[in-house]
């Protein structure tokens, strides 16, 4: 690796790390800087029901507390990110809490749904439980976390609609803030698990994001476009995605360069579905797309309409020129 290479991957790892989560000045995407200011009078706080759905259509009812947050002021320049309600999980979320519901054989695999093709992701549940727990719960709505925009706490499924908004070729795709811009916070954090067998050793490695060191990580996830050892120690190797190529397209989509190195069309996340397959990923196959309400289905006895023909003749387009370009930029 030449010294110019290394001292960008050395940048790089220090941004990654940094930028998810912080509470400064973002900019227009982000909304800007957090002070959760309150209307004047100190309204009371009174109990009342949320209720959230989760991916399998599930409304799952927690109590909360409305009164302070309704004289929250709301702008898209403010953002609430710090909770000002307990976590309904108290800080605690277990594997049976996530997985509750599905079938109890096969290997957990994550589908990850892009733009630019599908992700099927072995998830260690026996070497990061309390990781594997945690994304699963995000994934399938059953995990409440905190949305600073709202200023309440949510349950409903986290990743549909995100993006990856940070990629680095031969390093790391990032994704999962539902802000869009890696700054993102959910409430709550989870610790470290370290693993003798896990390690940032191969491209396609899933792991978790962190923000001020490795018992910090919370929804942000990244996937290995090739080894980082640098990584190794902070934070917490959780899965394995296939196929290769999909991550090195994603890797290589036209992006704003240092230091933010996001792509200039983002990259979504349609959804991330959570399965129980038998022969794990390698054995995995794409399920039918779950629209979000109110859109057209698309599938048997169904037509696509006119808007969806032009999404999905864009998506095709560009899996086309991130395929192309991989070639041009990968050897004989």
């Amino acid at each position: 690796m030449s010294m110019r290479r290394g001292n960008a991957v050395i940048a790089a790892v220090i941004a990654l790390s940094g930028l998810y989560g912080c509470e400064c000045e973002t900019g227009a995407t982000s909304g800007g800087e957090v002070t959760g200011e309150q209307g004047g009078g100190g309204a009371s706080a009174t109990k009342q029901p949320t209720i959230g759905v989760t991916e399998d259509g599930e409304q799952i009812v927690f109590a909360g507390r409305t009164g302070a947050r309704s004289a929250t002021k709301q702008t898209p320049d403010r953002l609430v990110r710090e909770p000002t309600e307990p976590d309904p999980e108290g800080g605690d979320f277990t594997l049976d809490e996530a997985v509750e519901g599905m079938p109890i054989d096969g290997q957990l695999v994550a589908e990850i749904s892009t733009d630019l093709g599908t992700l099927f992701c072995d998830l260690y549940a026996d070497r990061a439980p309390r990781t594997v727990a945690n994304f699963i719960g995000l994934a399938r709505g059953r995990r409440a976390w905190w949305d600073a925009r709202a200023g309440i706490w949510r349950r409903q499924p986290y990743y549909r609609d995100t993006t990856f908004h940070r990629v680095i070729p031969e390093f790391v795709i990032q994704g999962g803030d539902y802000l869009g811009d890696g700054s993102g916070t959910i409430g709550y954090t989870i610790p470290f698990e370290p693993h003798e067998t896990l390690a940032h050793d191969r491209a396609g490695r899933l792991a978790m994001a962190t923000t001020e060191g490795r018992d910090t990580g919370a929804a942000q996830f990244y996937v290995l476009d090739g080894p980082a050892p640098q990584l190794d120690g902070t934070a917490t190797v959780f899965g394995q995605c296939r196929p290769e190529d999909v991550v090195a397209m994603i890797a290589r989509v036209p992006q704003s360069g240092d230091p933010d190195n996001r792509p200039l069309t983002p990259v979504r996340i349609a959804r991330v579905l959570i399965q129980r397959v038998e022969g794990g990923a390698a054995s995995a196959r794409i399920t039918t797309p779950q629209l979000p309400p109110g859109e057209p289905a698309v599938g048997r006895g169904a037509s696509p309409g006119p808007s969806e023909l032009r999404t999905l003749e864009g998506m095709r387009r560009r899996r086309e020129e991130a395929a192309e370009q991989l070639r041009q930029q990968r050897p004989e």
